[in-house]
């Protein structure tokens, strides 16, 4: 499968590097000068009532800042799951990254945004690749590219995101879920 908006990169078992040990990370753009994505399985310590308390009941659980990926950690986004039948055409503060998830302003007014979502997430820094420095990762076995589902993005069930994306992708990659995670001690 093609990398683009929407889909997942999903961290092979050998993936060793801290940022990305078993992380799932949602692509938010894919260009020839560039990819950047969010890790969707790291929450954070930060609660998003600390930083920006306007979007806290706006936020899916656990309301808490995720960490994005390693890079610009001061720098917020965030994601949204729309409503079944909800355009984001002509709607200020929003725009779709993969229907039905967009992208939202954190200047917007979330009371206007409210009814228009099912929920979102919120995220520190991003994961971010060079022209060309992704396509080399995933060429080396680092990641798997798989389509990602709305629910993904405002899953309250992350500690395990690895692992049920890889299940339902079916055999082979499926057998990968039960790959433990310290070889070591298996």
């Amino acid at each position: 499968m093609p990398v683009a908006p929407g889909t997942l990169l999903v961290a092979s078992p050998a993936l060793s590097d801290p940022n990305f040990r078993r992380t799932v990370v949602y692509m938010v753009e894919h260009r020839p000068s560039g990819s950047l994505g969010v890790v969707l399985n790291r929450p954070g310590e930060v609660a998003v009532r600390d930083v920006l308390p306007a979007w806290e009941n706006l936020a899916s659980a656990p309301r808490s800042v995720f960490v994005g990926g390693p890079v610009d950690a001061r720098t917020a986004l965030c994601l949204a799951a729309m409503r079944t039948g909800v355009s984001t055409s002509g709607m200020s503060g929003v725009v779709t990254v993969h229907s039905p998830v967009a992208l939202v302003d954190l200047d917007s007014d979330p009371a206007t945004l409210e009814p228009s979502l099912r929920g979102l997430r919120v995220f520190a820094g991003y994961s971010g690749w060079d022209s060309g420095q992704l396509d080399g990762e995933i060429e080396r076995g680092d990641w798997l590219v798989v389509p990602g589902l709305p629910d993904d993005v405002i899953t309250d069930r992350h500690s395990d995101l690895w692992g049920r994306v890889l299940r339902r992708q079916g055999t082979p990659l499926a057998l990968l879920a039960t790959f433990p995670a310290e070889v070591g001690l298996n």
